[in-house]
């Protein structure tokens, strides 16, 4: 019998999962101010990437064809997060082992092992954020979108003055949250988890589901604390997730360190 290298036995047996609660989220947060704060010199320009996709979202909702994608399309932005911030994963890896964490190493994620689950995970984020815009549009066509086009001040009175567009609200929160869970669900620990270890897209994947199953309250409270930090970060212009981002991103690194046995 062939024998495999006992890394390689390692690797194949599922990580074990630990139960966290809101002390280790206060904590991860915490953390990735540290880091942020240590490393903010060389990141912040980076950062600055993420607020010039959101203000040409903003740019386009400026036509009215493309207004009621607005809010959509901002808010699709968070479930392309975990792929932006690979190369802050990267960085508070290396900064924790006490490695140098300088910004040539930022990239570091797309020119290393990582490479190809990366690129197969941030493709089904991408599927993902498309999908989500196309759902959107059309629950728009269905509720507000039969009431006609409109500029930015009559579609805010039909928004909330009118059943078709607390129609569109209602359903488009919903189907909103169910992006939410599943984006959740997928990437909470697996870009992490890819950059950490020498292991596949779906091993990761599967990883990150039994994170969330075992810790569906914790989980719900970090994307709530994920939102409300990135809804913050909009304000304003966009310019406060140059500080949010890589923060969020160096904090969930150390929410996986928590949450998957290493």
């Amino acid at each position: 019998m062939t024998s495999v290298p006992s890394a390689r036995l390692r690797l194949a047996a599922p990580p074990a999962i630990r139960r966290i609660g809101q002390a280790d989220l206060n904590w991860a947060l915490s953390e990735g101010w540290k880091d942020f704060s240590a490393k903010r010199g060389d990141i912040v320009l980076l950062a600055l990437l993420y607020p010039l996709v959101g203000l040409a979202a903003a740019v386009m909702a400026v036509n009215e064809r493309f207004l009621p994608l607005f809010f959509p399309l901002v808010a699709g932005l968070s479930v392309l997060g975990p792929a932006v911030a690979s190369g802050f994963y990267e960085l508070a890896r290396r900064r924790a082992l006490g490695l140098d964490a300088g910004w040539s190493h930022f990239l570091d994620p797309m020119r290393g092992r990582s490479r190809s689950a990366l690129l197969i995970m941030t493709l089904g984020l991408m599927v993902l954020f498309f999908t989500w815009v196309a759902v959107a549009a059309a629950i728009h066509a269905a509720t507000l979108g039969q009431l006609g086009p409109a500029n930015p001040g009559l579609f805010l009175q039909r928004l909330f003055g009118t059943p078709e567009g607390w129609a569109m609200i209602i359903v488009g929160n919903l189907f909103g949250l169910a992006f939410a869970v599943v984006t959740i669900t997928l990437s909470l620990v697996s870009f992490p988890m890819v950059v950490d270890k020498p292991v596949d897209a779906w091993t990761a994947i599967a990883t990150s589901t039994r994170a969330v199953r075992a810790n569906p309250v914790a989980t719900a409270s970090w994307g709530l604390r994920v939102a409300f930090l990135l809804a913050l970060g909009c304000i304003p212009a966009f310019i406060g997730l140059a500080v949010v981002l890589p923060v969020l991103g160096y904090a969930t690194w150390h929410l996986y360190t928590r949450i998957v046995e290493r």
